[in-house]
Parts: structure tokens; sequence; C-alpha cells
């Protein structure tokens, strides 16, 4: 029997997820800011991920994203904005690092992205879709599908954020809220599903690595 994803009418009906505040959502400006944001998300080991971009509405165009970066901790999110070259060298390290793994939905398309846009290998990741593959479900969960699943809750995207111009220079509040929630549902979505850490299938590692997952 095949395993499916709770629908759109089904999710309606559960409660809120429970999401970070304005106030647990940090955007570095300065190199030491970069610094300590870089250190507390090198500490933690484990975090949710995401990007967002400004998006294209002509076809044929191509984004210039990633605009912004999204690493989520068990407490606050970070937001790195590209446009802050400060911020770049600290980035480019998180993205390459092995020892950090960095969770989301949809990473693939990412990984290409960020190749595009900063000449590095994103290293370490896991692909939540693919954690659901494994487990039997045919169609891609997608975060909305997953917290109803998982967590038994309601995340709610805004077309009008989502669609809003990731690349300009102060975000606004809403989508601070938006980009960070969506690193820090995959991150809860991860805990809630307790998988040993051998067992998560972690692409972009060192070929030697007893870990590694070829893409």
């Amino acid at each position: 029997m095949k395993k499916t994803a709770p629908t759109k009418a089904e999710i309606a009906l559960l409660e809120p997820f429970a999401g970070l505040a304005l106030e647990r959502i940090h955007v570095p400006t300065s190199s030491p800011e970069f610094a300590s944001a870089t250190a507390e998300i090198m500490a933690a080991g484990i975090v949710g991920f995401d990007t967002e971009s400004k998006p294209t509405f002509v076809t044929g165009d191509v984004s210039e994203g990633p605009h912004v970066v999204q690493f989520a901790l068990h407490d606050k999110a970070y937001l790195f904005q590209l446009h802050r070259a400060d911020g770049l060298p600290f980035l480019v390290d998180l993205l390459q690092s092995d020892q950090l793994i960095k969770v989301g939905f949809g990473l693939k398309s990412d990984r290409g992205h960020i190749f595009a846009k900063l000449g590095v290998h994103f290293n370490a990741v896991v692909d939540l879709n693919t954690v659901f593959s494994m487990d039997g479900y045919h169609k891609e969960m997608g975060v909305r599908g997953a917290v109803g699943l998982v967590l038994n809750q309601r995340f709610a995207k805004a077309r009008h954020v989502t669609t809003s111009n990731w690349s300009q220079l102060q975000l606004t509040p809403q989508q601070m809220l938006y980009a960070a929630n969506d690193a820090y549902a995959a991150l809860k979505v991860l805990e809630a599903l307790d998988l040993p850490r051998e067992d998560l299938p972690i692409m972009g590692l060192p070929q030697n690595s007893s870990d590694a997952v070829l893409d």
C-alpha cells in the first residue's frame, strides 16, 4: 500500500505550526556578527536549511539567487543576505563544511543555484524529501505535508511573501518570519523523526566517508 501525505483539507484542520518568533530571528550585518553567528551554527552540528531567491516572472529568465540563505537552530535562526559582502566568506565555510549537516526540503535545486552563484559545493546535505521517499512516500512530501504528517500542525505559506523581492537591502518582518520558519520546520520534522545519524541520506560528503551518498 502506497503511503500518502495528508491532503490540503486535512492539513487545514490542524493547529498552526509553532514557529520561531521575530525576536529569535537574526540577520547579521557586520563581520563580528557573521563570525558569532557562524560559531553558533557550527556548534549546533545539524541545522534546518533553506534559501530564498527573487522570483522571475518572464519565461527564460534565470534567477540570480539565492539572495537569502537560512540556518535554523533549535531556538533561533540566522538569515544570511548575499548582498552583504562581509558575510560571504563565513557563508561559504558553512556551505562547504562536512561537519555541519544541513537539513531541508528539495535541496538538490539549491545545490545547483549555490554552485552557480558562489562557485562552491554545498556539502553534508539531508533532503527530507529523500527521507520520506525511502520510507515509502511516492510523491515529494514538502514542508507542509511533512509538518502535517509528523508534527500534526498546519504550516502556512503566504504566496505574497513567497514571491516577494528577496534581493532587497532590508528584509521585512514577514520575510524574516517566512524564511526562518521554512528552515526551522525542517529541523523540527527531523527531530520528530528521531532517526539515527547513520540512517540519514547525507549528500555531498567526501567519497571516503562511510556516510557518503552519491547524487
